[in-house]
């Protein structure tokens, strides 16, 4: 792909990243709230938590994370593809 092509599609990128984050972030309060009966999911400062939730509320966060962006980057991709015939990846 040429670099015109690659910096046409930084813009696409930058807003699936971001709107990756939101919607992770919203689904991440949905499972949290079914998986710990509670609200809010401890953060690592917060010392009323032991080690082993912390780490969890971690994973599951970064896990639902990853695989939200996966989504939109590879949305993002075909989208970028079908308008302009080059694979932002190659």
């Amino acid at each position: 792909m040429s670099k015109g092509a690659k910096l046409a599609y930084r813009p696409i990128g930058l807003f699936g990243g971001i709107l990756a984050g939101t919607l992770s972030g919203i689904a991440f309060k949905q499972v949290w709230k079914l998986v710990a009966n509670a609200d809010d999911a401890p953060s690592a400062l917060q010392s009323e938590y032991r080690m082993r939730e912390v780490v969890l509320a971690a994973a599951i966060q970064g896990a639902i994370f990853a695989a939200t962006k996966a989504a939109i980057d590879r949305a993002g991709a075909r989208g970028f593809t079908k308008l302009t015939g080059a694979w932002p990846g190659d």
